[in-house]
């Protein structure tokens, strides 16, 4: 096995030459007296560890190391300076620094240190592969999806995460942009400080401002003490801006401020207050058009967008709505002390459904069905009308107006999806028994069938079978 690289980043000669001695009989040693050839010796060398001084010619350690972690770097960093104060140390720690030494330590002590980080270094690379392992099959933290377009959106995200780019997510409503950006941050460095979401349109214009930016004392009527506003809370962590399409214009002005000054002002107040945040945002509206609209500032986007992570909707990835299913059931499950089983027809009709309020209408189904489940199976009557209505309806929710036929300009086939989301629907509120939904809409029995055939509407997990005899839960009328 090849011995583990140690960079020794120092300007002192008799510095690098002592840590050279109490280390090179265990470790490979290279060395760098500047910053500048420590950046040069990084893609050569390929360091497993740096020792670092914190004083240097053109430009402090401290500085390194801030560059380093910007750059997504997790090499472990052990601080080496002469400088027995707590401030260059607690900066060093703040900076992601993975220990600190203060220089007349013993060699032992120093070897002792090392030896320990380069055990930590390699589990948490082996935790890492774990992970992506993980998400290449099919999870991200608490998401689930085994389809390519969700793993390639796992996959992205675990090489962002232990960045401190900036993240912009994309996608409808219920995909789960917030529990995305949390795994975000849980996956970085800054892992152990605040995660701080807001959502940007629950909250009105008047307010915003001073809920991101804090306020002084009497700022305004109702001001009484001094806030400290989400930037603030976030300082070191990770700010998560929910639905900032919905941001308006005096806001996003103040926000690419202080993206870009890592610095903003309370309101009322004059003082300039420094912070330190990972920005990830996301949106469901397409800020392209909004910007073209004169809604959104273009300079905001590309600032928040360094790089993007789209979520498709669950009707794109219905493949993966079985696994959801399940792994809902069991959650709702273990909280409510029940255990149940989804019937063949059940998971046909989740699959067949649109859920065009993606994987959390998904949820908030599996929690009703077991709700209303009154035995260990839950079959199509513990689903909603909804979710048995937009079977047939291609995709689409039942209310849609073009699905129902009013976008035809052929009254033929206007009629015919009209019968179509017509019946379904009166089937669907009855559980699909056709003599009493033959009897609420004014037909007989018969003619209900015969009607059932020609348009090809079958119940939901019956596709297959050539009939239409599904008169309640058993199959047969009352």
């Amino acid at each position: 096995m090849s011995l583990k690289t140690i960079l020794i980043v120092d300007d002192e000669p008799a510095a690098r030459y002592g840590l050279r001695r109490a280390l090179e009989a265990t470790y490979r040693i290279a060395e760098a007296e500047t910053v500048a050839a420590a950046r040069a010796a990084l893609p050569q060398e390929k360091p497993d560890l740096i020792l670092l001084d914190v004083i240097l010619p053109d430009e402090d350690g401290l500085s390194f190391l801030r560059w380093l972690r910007e750059q997504g770097s997790a090499l472990p960093v052990l601080m080496v300076s002469a400088l027995d104060t707590a401030k260059p140390a607690i900066e060093a720690l703040r900076l992601g620094a993975a220990d600190y030494l203060v220089k007349g330590f013993e060699l032992e002590e120093l070897r002792q240190r090392v030896a320990n980080l380069l055990k930590l270094s390699a589990l948490e690379q082996e935790n890492a592969r774990l992970r992506r392992q993980v998400a290449a099959d099919g999870q991200f933290g608490a998401m689930i999806g085994r389809a390519e377009e969700m793993r390639r959106a796992f996959e992205l995200a675990d090489r962002v995460a232990p960045t401190d780019a900036t993240v912009l997510i994309l996608g409808e409503s219920g995909t789960g942009k917030d529990l995305l950006a949390q795994e975000i941050h849980n996956r970085s460095a800054r892992a152990g400080k605040p995660f701080v979401a807001v959502n940007c349109a629950a909250l009105p214009e008047t307010l915003i401002e001073s809920e991101l930016f804090g306020h002084e004392r009497g700022a305004f009527t109702g001001a009484a003490q001094q806030k400290k506003g989400r930037f603030e809370q976030a300082d070191g962590g990770t700010l998560f801006l929910d639905e900032i399409g919905d941001m308006g214009a005096v806001t996003q002005a103040k926000v690419l401020r202080a993206i870009e000054n890592r610095t903003i002002e309370r309101l009322g107040g004059t003082q300039t207050i420094p912070v330190d945040v990972r920005l990830i945002s996301a949106t469901h509206r397409d800020l392209p058009a909004e910007i073209r609209a004169g809604r959104f500032r273009e300079d905001l986007f590309y600032r928040l967008r360094v790089v993007s992570i789209e979520l498709p909707p669950l009707r794109s990835h219905k493949d993966d709505v079985p696994l959801l299913a399940e792994a809902f059931l069991k959650l709702h499950g273990e909280r409510m002390g029940r255990a149940a089983r989804f019937s063949k027809e059940a998971l046909a009709a989740l699959e067949n459904y649109s859920w065009p309020g993606n994987v959390r209408e998904l949820k908030n189904a599996i929690e009703r069905s077991l709700v209303l489940c009154r035995g260990e199976q839950i079959g199509p009557e513990d689903l909603s009308a909804e979710i048995l209505t937009g079977e047939r309806l291609t995709g689409k929710p039942a209310t849609s107006g073009a699905e129902a036929g009013f976008g035809e300009a052929d009254f033929r086939e206007a009629r015919r999806k009209f019968e179509i989301a017509y019946l379904t629907q009166q089937l669907a509120s009855r559980k699909w028994n056709v003599s009493r939904t033959a009897a609420a809409i004014g037909l007989h029995r018969q003619s209900l069938q015969e009607k059932l055939r020609e348009l090809g509407i079958r119940r939901p997990g019956l596709e297959g079978v050539d009939t239409v005899e599904t008169d309640g839960e058993s199959g047969n009328d009352e």
